[in-house]
């Protein structure tokens, strides 16, 4: 199911917060826990970019983008991102599972929303620079209920970041396993995902190899 969704007016963090649908019931869940083994080992969530970690990115096009709550799971060298990184208001996850792969960060993320009164999780990953506030603004404002099933889409194809209403949870949790976080479930519950088009104000690239790092240029 495509879904079309208006731009919104701006791109400065006061104009997107006031285009955001129902601040407060949308959780932004950041996966950051991946310990970068084809980047010879460096973590993700360290990587530097114009001044910036790219877990202080990720999070911070979080907050800009309307989530007033945002969840970070860590994971590889966590106490090293806790004492680096600036996050300020951040709720920090930690995952002692990290090596299963993004599965168990999903879980846990996801468990760690249990009782907040969230009732959907958007989810960004730590790797994808080019996935900012105007991304997750527009996503946000596709959520209608708990049931919402809702993605990114780049040229008609699924991509991140993905809502999860509440609804979903249980079922997300239990079909992540390894590397393979929530798409089995995108997979079967296709027909309900609503397809909302960022390639105009995002780029979906991951940064997964040192070759991928020239990208940061």
């Amino acid at each position: 199911m495509t879904e079309s969704f208006p731009p919104h007016p701006g791109t400065t963090p006061d104009a997107l917060r006031a285009a955001s649908a129902s601040p407060g019931e949308v959780a932004g869940l950041l996966l950051a826990a991946g310990g970068g083994r084809r980047l010879g080992g460096c973590p993700k969530a360290l990587l530097e970019h114009r001044g910036e970690l790219f877990v202080e990115r990720a999070a911070r096009a979080l907050r800009e983008g309307g989530c007033t709550r945002v969840h970070v799971v860590l994971g590889a060298t966590a106490d090293v991102v806790r004492e680096q990184a600036a996050l300020p208001g951040c709720v920090l996850v930690d995952n002692p599972a990290w090596r299963e792969g993004m599965g168990g960060s999903l879980r846990a993320g996801l468990a760690s929303l249990a009782g907040t009164g969230a009732r959907a999780a958007l989810v960004t990953l730590v790797d994808q620079p080019g996935v900012g506030a105007p991304a997750v603004a527009r996503l946000l404002a596709a959520y209608r209920s708990p049931a919402t099933l809702a993605a990114a889409a780049y040229d008609g194809e699924r991509g991140h970041p993905v809502l999860f209403g509440a609804d979903h949870w249980d079922g997300v949790a239990a079909a992540a396993t390894g590397d393979q976080g929530a798409r089995a479930y995108l997979r079967e519950h296709a027909g309900a995902v609503a397809l909302v088009e960022c390639g105009d104000v995002a780029e979906p690239y991951d940064i997964d190899t040192v070759p991928d790092l020239e990208r940061l240029e």
